[in-house]
């Protein structure tokens, strides 16, 4: 019988005693001590780190929001009544994430990145992180390919660049998510993928707006990711992260990506009442003191890559709701303050008429003309300022009958590029066609038709050029320049349609 000294005892010891803590954090087993609104407070699992997930007994997931002495609080992924005192919780050493891949174009899915389709399961190129470090200043090039949206008043005023953040702000019903909408449906065949995420929305509105991406053949380059009004706040949470991820999969392969953050201030909401619930001190309008970090961390990994790092880009739209039209409070400043401008959206502008309702004094694209055509710049010129002259003439004129010929010139002249800025959905435009718009207005080809036909003209008028000169929209879409001699082309064209409506 062989013996074993008490040195060989000793070490055996020591080697035990030091693999212990690796072992026990591995397999670090908690009981939950609380639960309920979607958080559980757990106990006994003391190397949880914050952002990590664990697994409950039943198979319901979490995720660690909150590190105290101890015990640790848990957001969780689904309804918690199968969760009570004594529950064990099991730690995974993961962080959140989503699986992503080519798969996932034309699919709806949850925040989880699970189907909700019903179009079965969806293959997965690999596992992406939901929190990502955003790419450095070295890894970025400027914006300076324009990502048209096919909105007239947009693509010539407010002009927005692959890698560009554009705030989309306005008061609840006033064509906020048209915009998107639209901007989507003008990416067909432009080499784009577009992620649409819908945070607390019905699931009805949602499923109304894949039916319109399914029915204009959008859904061949979108993918859906719905966190809908019923589901939980962590998942209403997690929900921009996740569409996030998904759209850095293709963008460091290289591949040019539009997500829609549809909208961020009901996503702010969902993080209050989490972090009021994890019992975090409220700040100003109860919001917890990071959620300014919330979404600068969100925004910031929507840039556009340098060829070094793969030349891919990811182009925000994040969607912010205003109560009365005020763009000072707490969100909104927030979230002004990340981006690269906005298209502001008038309650008044939209009853009146004016769809889409961009108020021009205050909508900035911090991009500019960099993300414009040399065509749409050149074209484009004066509108804005047209147009802003033409609202203050239209305030201090409006009580005055007897006006000089000049005054009413330059009124019917910004009363007809209003009319012009006017379109309706689902209907953008090329930039051939807003181009030629532009031209014929500018030259003032367009003053003289009533307004009310005026629409009507401006689509025969491109059904005309495009049939008698399509030399014009071709040289448009392949030099994207617009010179003195096609310029001349173009009011020569609309002078002649013009003449021949007449007769």
């Amino acid at each position: 019988m062989s013996t074993i000294n008490s040195d060989e005892i000793i070490s055996i010891l020591k080697e035990e005693i030091q693999n212990y803590d690796e072992i026990s954090k591995d397999k670090e087993v908690g009981q939950v001590v609380s639960v309920g609104d979607g958080i559980a407070t757990i106990y006994g699992i003391d190397h949880a780190a914050y952002g990590e997930i664990v697994t409950f007994e039943n198979g319901l997931k979490g995720m660690v929001q909150d590190i105290r002495q101890n015990s640790i609080g848990c957001i969780l992924f689904g309804d918690d009544r199968e969760i009570g005192e004594g529950t064990k919780v099991f730690r995974t050493g993961k962080n959140a994430g989503v699986p992503a891949g080519e798969g996932y174009i034309g699919r709806v899915v949850n925040a989880l990145g699970a189907p909700i389709d019903g179009k079965g399961d969806i293959e997965a190129g690999e596992y992406r992180p939901i929190e990502y470090p955003a790419p450095s200043i070295v890894d970025r090039k400027s914006v300076t390919v324009p990502l048209e949206t096919g909105i007239l008043s947009i693509d010539s005023m407010f002009p927005i660049g692959r890698g560009q953040r554009e705030l989309i702000i306005g008061d609840r019903q006033t064509g906020k998510t048209s915009i998107a909408t639209d901007t989507i449906l003008n990416q067909k065949g432009k080499d784009v993928i577009c992620i649409y995420v819908a945070i607390g929305q019905k699931a009805s509105t949602i499923a109304k707006l894949v039916s319109t991406f399914e029915k204009y053949g959008a859904m061949d380059y979108t993918m859906v990711v719905a966190a809908t009004a019923s589901d939980c706040a962590p998942l209403q949470y997690i929900a921009p992260y996740a569409g996030t991820a998904l759209a850095e999969y293709f963008m460091y392969k290289g591949k040019d990506v539009l997500i829609v953050y549809d909208d961020l201030s009901k996503h702010a909401v969902a993080y209050r009442a989490l972090s009021l619930l994890l019992e975090r001190p409220p700040g100003r309008e109860a919001y917890p003191g990071d959620v300014f970090y919330l979404h600068s961390r969100l925004l910031e990994r929507s840039s556009r890559l340098s060829d070094e790092a793969g030349g891919g880009s990811i182009t925000a739209l994040p969607i912010v709701e205003t109560q009365a039209g005020d763009v000072s409070a707490y969100i909104p400043t927030n979230i002004i303050s990340i981006t690269d401008g906005q298209i502001f959206l008038e309650s008044d502008l939209f009853f009146s008429g004016m769809r889409p309702a961009v108020n021009v004094g205050l909508s900035v694209s911090r991009v500019g003309g960099a993300a414009q055509t040399k065509a749409m710049k050149k074209a484009a010129g004066s509108v804005r300022i047209d147009l802003a002259q033409y609202r203050e003439m239209q305030v201090f004129t409006q009580f005055s009958s007897d006006l000089d010929e000049s005054t009413k010139a330059q009124l019917e002249y910004g009363a007809c590029l209003m009319e012009l800025l006017k379109q309706p959905l689902c209907s953008p435009l090329s930039m051939q066609n807003q181009v030629i718009t532009l031209c014929a207005a500018t030259h003032k080809k367009l003053i003289g038709i009533p307004l009310k036909d005026l629409k009507n003209y401006q689509k025969e008028l491109l059904e005309y050029i495009d049939n008698v000169y399509p030399e014009i929209g071709r040289e448009l879409a392949e030099k994207k320049v617009l010179t003195e001699e096609l310029e001349e082309k173009i009011v020569k064209a609309a002078e002649e349609f013009r003449d021949k409506s007449r007769c």
